[in-house]
């Protein structure tokens, strides 16, 4: 099977869970400072769920330009993760809503997890259908980072009841260590 109708969907998939965020964030009720303190707790956790959003549509996007082709496994793989995805503007807007308190930031936490492990699935069913010597197994390697940031998230819930600035704070760092971009895929698509 061809891949661009799975790329196509799951594009309209993750823009359509970034504008249902957007919508979410509401103007601020006057013309001074303090009009904007209510909205600050959702605009920054719009800011940090959308750049959540970005780095998986674009990793999705590189290890799909990986693949050559798709059959039903990697499918229903690309559907759980675009579930999970689907459920991070719930989980922005609940978050926002409590000023980040400890349960909310914990199910927001439960997301990002259910997320990368929905990611790493899918990832091995595109190598498992290419095989261990395909371009997207190389570019892959040990994927260190990627271990880091289910790590990180894991780490996360159980601190949100702990203190959920920590958890927070994990969210953010994770966010960071991806903003810098991944060339392993390119590099390997360019030899």
């Amino acid at each position: 099977m061809t891949k661009g109708r799975l790329e196509a969907f799951s594009d309209a998939v993750i823009a359509i869970a970034m504008t249902i965020m957007v919508l979410e964030v509401k103007v601020p009720h006057g013309t001074d400072w303090e009009a904007i303190r209510p909205v600050i707790p959702r605009f920054l956790s719009y800011v940090l769920s959308y750049t959540f959003l970005g780095i998986y549509w674009n990793n999705h996007h590189h290890m799909l330009h990986a693949a050559e082709r798709v059959n039903g496994t990697i499918l229903w793989a690309n559907l759980h993760l675009l579930f999970w995805l689907s459920l991070v503007p719930v989980t922005t807007g609940w978050w926002a809503e409590t000023s980040f308190a400890s349960l909310p930031t914990a199910i927001y936490g439960v997301v990002l997890v259910l997320s990368a492990v929905a990611y790493i699935i899918l990832q091995s069913s595109i190598v498992a259908h290419h095989g261990p010597d395909s371009k997207l197994a190389e570019a892959i390697g040990s994927d260190s980072k990627g271990k880091l940031s289910l790590s990180c998230y894991v780490a996360a819930v159980p601190l949100a009841f702990v203190h959920p600035a920590i958890s927070a704070a994990l969210y953010v760092f994770v966010a960071a260590i991806w903003l810098v971009p991944d060339r392993r895929i390119e590099s390997r698509l360019n030899r």
